[in-house]
């Protein structure tokens, strides 16, 4: 039988040890020091050493070495994950290492518009402080417009191969469906004329009209006579911010479909899938002719005649506005 003294002894043991495993414990569950909602990244290759160390240096925890030795015994051999993690303040260091071995990465975008150039879906990736490396001005009409997501730190070159492979899973799913008879013979004919037609028209139910009109013009043999193919060697695609010159209308070069019969050598600009989609699926139209309408899509015509009334319709327009 123990002694008083015994009893006593043991009872301060448990006690002890009871306040010891509150502290462990409190030290892996309780809240944390970091005052604000912030942000942590996690290199990639990073060890569980080096990432204690610089949550340590960065106040989301207490002790560097505290966190080592709870995440081992219960993180249960999670893996931690390379990317930046939202913390919220007060993270516990449990928190804290659930976060980092999940998947929650914060994911950031960069949004190509339909009918970007190249030259500035190039401009936008540089500008994206949070990416790295240096990457090179795609090809016109080798980028899908859309929103692509992307982690801090993450390469240039790697966001655009993105970029690519949507655009060449598009064409890779729309070519086979395409309508019999067209006039382009080749997915890289389609991007081109569906590169016109992204700039003809801003008008979503346009774009079919638009790319029938210019299939028959091709058809016909007749110049496709599209402005934007004019500014393009002028801007590379950039607007031009002013009106045309007639010299700049009599230029021969690659691009001009005002001096030349047939599509352009290459595309002017990223068309998007609807686009790629109206070429291939061009309306059943007779229109050989085309004016703006003065609300922001155009009139259409098959006949001359018909297409110098519309023309004369939008000359007053314009003057009701005083531009002329």
């Amino acid at each position: 039988m123990l002694s008083r003294k015994g009893c006593g002894l043991i009872a301060v043991l448990v006690i002890a040890g009871l306040i010891a495993i509150g502290v462990f414990l409190g030290g892996w569950y309780g809240s944390g020091p970091q005052a604000k909602d912030g942000t942590f990244i996690v290199p990639n290759g990073a060890s569980l050493g080096t990432v204690a160390e610089r949550l340590e240096a960065k106040g989301v925890i207490s002790s560097a070495t505290g966190f080592k030795l709870r995440a081992r015994i219960f993180g249960g051999g999670r893996d931690i994950k390379a990317g930046e993690f939202a913390i919220p303040a007060h993270a516990s260091p449990s928190q804290v290492l659930s976060i980092i071995t999940s998947d929650d990465v914060i994911r950031r975008f960069v949004t190509v518009p339909e009918g970007m150039p190249s030259i500035m879906v190039y401009e936008r990736l540089k500008a994206q402080d949070q990416l790295t490396g240096v990457v090179p001005i795609p090809a016109e009409a080798s980028v899908l417009p859309d929103s692509y997501a992307f982690e801090r730190g993450e390469s240039r070159q790697a966001v655009l191969r993105r970029m690519q492979a949507a655009m060449s899973r598009t064409v890779a799913e729309l070519w086979p469906k395409r309508a019999p008879n067209l006039v382009v013979k080749t997915p890289e004919q389609a991007l081109t004329l569906a590169s016109i037609v992204e700039k003809e028209t801003g008008k979503p139910s346009e774009r079919e009209m638009v790319a029938g009109l210019y299939s028959n013009r091709l058809k016909q043999g007749m110049m496709l006579q599209a402005d934007p193919t004019i500014i393009y060697p002028i801007t590379k695609g950039k607007p031009l911010g002013r009106r045309i010159l007639q010299s700049e209308i009599q230029a021969v070069n690659d691009y001009n479909t005002y001096t030349m019969v047939g599509l352009p050598k290459h595309p002017i600009t990223n068309p998007g899938r609807a686009s790629i989609e109206a070429v291939l699926h061009p309306a059943d139209t007779k229109a050989l002719y085309m004016v703006a309408d003065g609300t922001g899509g155009h009139a259409f015509a098959a006949t001359l005649d018909e297409h110098n009334r519309n023309v004369a319709k939008w000359f007053a327009i314009r003057r009701a506005r005083g531009e002329l």
